[in-house]
């Protein structure tokens, strides 16, 4: 999965982005669908299983209340928005809209939802049940930590924080069954991406109004999506099952999946090995050599639109001086981090947007990316006050790898003859203490809920939830309101409130049976263009 982001954050539960790799003890319990009449069952000889591992226990399987990418990858199993990702960040897909027209203003989206779309049940899907799923996700009792992707809808933001309760007011309107009709309150060319993200996926109110907080139950989930959610047994597995009533659901070659709990990537690698799983989430740094060496083929490599960065608590002394955070950015060697430690192929860096959201006329280069400069770290710490008898104790809080985080303490020894404890918590601990400012440094990911630079450096403005740092800045906020992402990331970088380490690639197993397999780069496979063979 996706470890703590700050929506992002592979450190996010509710949180918002931070992505962890949640652990977990073992009491399970089980739920679990009752049989599905099937009027031609496979031959037991052509049953396709996909089993996959899984890092994140899903808090829930509920769109509104969803936080990390990987369990937004497992609800896209189950739940069909309007448009889904594009590969690798290109242009989404037709989804249960199968096209949409813009006008010429850009504030106005009109979909056209399939004629042959189902719900599970077999009943259709109508525009009116997405506006109902989003009424519902944008009412402020219900608390959504994603409400914020539809704040670019007219009057999403009043209704969501109490300033309006006449829903009737917000941008959404369906003039017929198949006709869903969106109004923004400023026109945004990657809108469709919004549309494509996992909070906006559809769930139907009726059934939620009907079993409450029991409506994900697998004997009570009903879906639009491509599978069957047939099973769940906490800490241990989720299984989907091919969906018959999917409008496209001759085209899904495999006939289950099975999503498998594992708390570390050793233990996955040790599946992987005994032939108990056909994919992993990652691979053990000190495996990476010997599987390039002996099993080429299986070692995957995907890129991932998510940056591994430090955080600054900024309400913390010595913290709060911005020429200690400065000197502690720049005593690190981040090319030794990739080079020597991770050995992934992620690219080292000093910048925070990836260059799939940057757009095409920035240059690569920043002058305020955070350079490897030793001498300029410590004259930066000279002029702060502070050498290392006077520097207080200070801890870097982490929830994985802690073979980087060594090294990154390593480095403030050498540079800057500072000692900085290391203090490992458990994914859900450390998580609720970057929600609480109890942490000095942090190790987080950023993982945008959607493939716009704005969406990841908004977390940064003034009283967001997942602006971990604590840092405010007008300026900034006003660049990132305006869409200068270049203005903005300079100027996040020039205050150290955090410093990028480097761009994060999905290093993975992926058995020789497993055909077609592809992603999103937000941790979200296609799991429709997959097939195993025998």
């Amino acid at each position: 999965m996706a470890p703590p982001s700050h929506r992002a954050a592979s450190v996010q539960r509710g949180l918002g982005r931070v992505v962890l790799f949640l652990l977990a003890g073992f009491g399970w319990t089980a739920c679990t669908r009752k049989a599905e009449p099937q009027t031609s069952p496979t031959p037991a000889a052509q049953v396709q299983i996909l089993r996959v591992s899984q890092r994140n226990e899903p808090a829930s399987l509920d769109p509104a209340t969803t936080t990390l990418p990987d369990e937004f990858g497992t609800l896209r199993t189950l739940l069909e928005g309007l448009l889904v990702p594009g590969e690798n960040t290109t242009a989404p897909r037709p989804g249960a809209a199968e096209h949409f027209e813009v006008s010429a203003d850009g504030l106005t989206y009109t979909f056209q939802l399939r004629a042959n779309a189902r719900w599970s049940d077999g009943a259709p899907v109508t525009a009116a049940q997405f506006i109902a799923a989003y009424q519902r996700l944008l009412t402020p009792a219900t608390a959504a930590p994603k409400a914020s992707t539809f704040f670019l809808v007219k009057n999403a933001r009043a209704f969501a924080t109490g300033a309006l309760t006449d829903f009737n007011a917000v941008g959404f309107r369906a003039p017929d069954a198949r006709t869903l009709v969106i109004t923004l309150e400023q026109a945004h060319p990657r809108f469709p991406y919004i549309v494509a993200s996992g909070p906006w996926l559809p769930v139907r109110s009726d059934v939620v109004t009907k079993h409450g907080r029991s409506w994900t139950r697998p004997e009570n989930f009903i879906g639009n999506g491509p599978f069957l959610l047939s099973e769940w047994r906490a800490d241990q597995r989720i299984v989907v099952r091919k969906n018959p009533n999917w409008y496209d659901a001759a085209r899904v070659r495999l006939d289950e999946i099975q999503f498998i709990r594992f708390d570390s990537g050793d233990a996955e690698e040790r599946a992987y090995r005994a032939g108990q799983i056909d994919a992993t989430m990652s691979v053990p740094s000190s495996k990476i050599a010997a599987y390039q060496a002996e099993r080429p083929g299986e070692l995957q490599r995907h890129p991932l639109i998510e940056t591994r960065y430090l955080s600054f608590n900024t309400r913390r002394p010595p913290l709060d001086d911005a020429r200690v955070r400065l000197a502690l950015a720049l005593a690190i060697d981040r090319e030794k981090l990739t080079k020597k430690i991770l050995q992934g192929g992620q690219p080292a860096t000093g910048r925070m947007i990836p260059p799939a959201l940057r757009p095409a006329d920035v240059s690569s280069e920043l002058a305020t990316a955070h350079r490897h400069d030793p001498a300029a770290a410590r004259a930066l710490l000279t002029a702060a006050g502070f050498n290392a008898k006077n520097f207080p104790r200070l801890e870097l809080s982490f929830w994985t790898s802690p073979a980087v985080l060594e090294a990154i303490q390593a480095m403030w020894r050498e540079n800057l003859g500072l000692e900085i404890a290391l203090t490992q918590r458990e994914a859900r601990v450390h998580l609720a203490a970057l929600a609480t400012g109890d942490y000095a440094i942090a190790l987080i990911n950023a993982i945008p809920d959607v493939a716009d630079a704005s969406n990841l450096l908004s977390d940064f403005a003034t009283g967001a939830p997942e602006n971990y740092p604590g840092w405010s800045s007008p300026a900034f906020d006003a660049a990132v309101a305006r869409a200068d992402f270049v203005s903005a990331e300079n100027q996040l970088l020039t205050a150290a409130a955090v410093t990028p380490l480097y761009f994060n690639i999905k290093t993975f197993l992926l058995s020789p049976r497993v055909k077609g397999w592809r992603e999103d780069g937000l941790w979200a496979p296609d799991f429709t263009a997959i097939s195993v063979e025998p």
